[in-house]
């Protein structure tokens, strides 16, 4: 059954309505939510398209899903008004640690899970699956048939677990995370991902492209920064060389795409072009 759910507010916004709701996990304290929704004039059919969006990280503990309005600072600006604009929906949720859940550290939340026998990145990831829940059964107006996710840096790495484990998402659009842990490694960088990022024994029976393949062959673009210490170019390539593999395999080669540009960590205004056309292709 979907998470206990109720909505607190309706507004207005420009190209569109956003409602504000709170969720009841069973495990943790209740915490918020947007869904965006088109205005009607926006709307190809009776039923839209989805996007789950996945906020970053960036230490912007205090921001959560208000980045879908507000933007980061190493983002092309905020995603809400793109994304109503092609008539689909948005939902954003606050991950553990952010927004309305930013009561706890992310060091403290990530120390009482071990404590528990439970992950961190892990307990994220089954609320983003809980939020496809929401829309596939909650909400008559969403299609089913037509949900994406799409994130950056920390959002971005839940777009493709989210994908990988949940074939109810049927495009996945990834910025500037798409990270072999083996490069990383190599590379000495693990300090600059969040500790919720690592996830015990993970390496002794995964590595990124395979947890990647299981989203084959799903539509699937990842756009990278060619200097992101993140996500180092060596293991990009790694990456985009295997899934090639896999797609070719599926006669899928279009349905997988992967870019880099001559950028650090962050979204230049050609990779927001290519993200929306991928979505308007599939979606």
């Amino acid at each position: 059954n979907p998470m206990p759910s109720h909505c607190i507010q309706k507004q207005e916004i420009p190209g569109g309505f956003l409602e504000t709701l709170v969720f009841h996990p069973a495990d943790d304290e209740p915490f918020e939510a947007f869904l965006a929704l088109p205005q009607p004039e926006k709307r190809k059919s009776n039923k839209v398209p989805a996007i789950l969006y996945n906020h970053s990280h960036g230490s912007l503990y205090h921001l959560g899903k208000k980045e879908l309005y507000v933007g980061a600072p190493y983002q092309n600006g905020p995603y809400l008004n793109d994304l109503l604009n092609e008539g689909w929906a948005v939902l954003a949720m606050d991950h553990r640690a952010f927004g309305s859940r930013s009561r706890e550290t992310e060091s403290a939340v990530f120390k009482k899970y071990l404590w528990f026998g439970k992950v961190m990145w892990g307990m994220m990831v089954y609320d983003s699956v809980r939020m496809l829940d929401y829309l596939t059964e909650e909400r008559p107006e969403i299609d089913p048939g037509r949900i994406a996710t799409l994130g950056m840096s920390m959002g971005s790495t839940m777009a493709w677990f989210t994908a990988a484990l949940d074939e109810r998402i049927k495009v996945c659009a990834d910025i500037c995370c798409m990270t072999d842990y083996q490069t990383l490694i190599e590379t000495e960088h693990l300090d600059g991902h969040g500790i919720y990022y690592y996830v015990p024994s993970l390496l002794k029976h995964f590595d990124t492209a395979s947890i990647n393949a299981l989203i084959a062959p799903r539509a699937h673009i990842s756009v990278n920064g060619q200097y992101d210490k993140l996500t180092p170019e060596a293991g990009l390539d790694k990456i985009d060389h295997a899934l090639k593999k896999i797609y070719a395999d599926f006669q899928a080669s279009d349905k997988w795409c992967l870019k880099k540009y001559p950028v650090q960590h962050q979204e230049t205004p050609e990779m927001r072009q290519e993200i929306l056309t991928f979505l308007r292709k599939n979606l």
